[in-house]
């Protein structure tokens, strides 16, 4: 009965432990396989420990040429969708228009439409432009697809600022830059940086989209799909460990930060 009832009292900490251990699976046996010597083609079967990866990521042709244009890709995309998304959330928040209810829902279309539909119509779009598949077009694709997930971040973060702090900088003789800096800006900032992460991580990851655009440019994702039908080399493993131990500190990083700022404080 101690048992039962103690369980009755931590039920919400256990389903949340459990769904948290769920989701991190495959990161584990992503981990685990990083450092697994494979003695066929394919690394799905543990055979021995090897750390042989590690010390070679760039080991496999083609690998780390994927991953940078991947990376670059990412980076761009999150400038660009960061800052069009930043300036339409504070417009759809801040102005009255004609047209802010029809551009309200059109925001929201990306984020339901399915990928495959939004890479069939950007791949029509710029053959009849004839545009040259490459860098660029998957560059075109990921902004746009990658702007609705930042207009909502931001525009999250924007709606729940108080006017009244804005106000009280201009009466202290702040001009529209000033109270922009150093007020709007750094209120505004937590839910811009949400964007900007989510943005990278769906460039990042994204396939269906640059599949559909990419002409014969290679990134990681389509490293992997193709590497996937030929065998699969452990440096894959090793790569998306080291991009998940990556996001983990970024988000250490923000709790720390976080932390700080709340006992600062008064």
């Amino acid at each position: 009965m101690a048992l039962l009832r103690w369980t009755k009292r931590h039920l919400v900490v256990i389903a949340g432990l459990l769904t948290l251990g769920y989701l991190l699976l495959p990161n584990i046996v992503v981990t685990v396989f990083s450092f697994n010597e494979p003695k066929g083609r394919f690394n799905y079967e543990w055979q021995t420990f090897s750390t042989d990866a590690w010390t070679d990521p760039c080991g496999v042709a083609g690998l780390c040429g994927s991953l940078s244009i991947s990376l670059q890709l990412a980076a761009w995309a999150t400038l660009g969708a960061t800052v069009l998304g930043t300036m339409i959330a504070f417009a759809l928040v801040r102005y009255r228009f004609r047209a802010r209810g029809a551009v309200n829902s059109l925001i929201f279309l990306p984020m339901a439409m399915p990928e495959v539909v939004m890479a069939a119509s950007l791949l029509t779009l710029f053959l009849n432009l004839g545009a040259q598949l490459g860098f660029w077009t998957i560059l075109i694709a990921h902004i746009m697809f990658c702007l609705s997930f930042v207009v909502v971040a931001v525009k999250a973060r924007v709606m729940s600022m108080d006017p009244r702090l804005e106000e009280a900088a201009r009466d202290l003789y702040a001009g529209p830059v000033q109270t922009f800096v150093r007020v709007t800006l750094p209120i505004a900032a937590p839910g811009i940086a949400a964007g900007a992460l989510l943005a990278f991580a769906l460039s990042f990851d994204d396939f269906i989209i640059t599949n559909f655009t990419a002409g014969s440019t290679v990134t990681f994702p389509m490293f992997v799909w193709g590497s996937a039908q030929r065998g699969t080399p452990v440096q894959i493993n090793v790569i998306g460990t080291a991009m998940f131990v990556v996001a983990v500190l970024f988000v250490l990083a923000g709790m720390v930060v976080g932390g700080r700022r709340k006992r600062q404080k008064p």
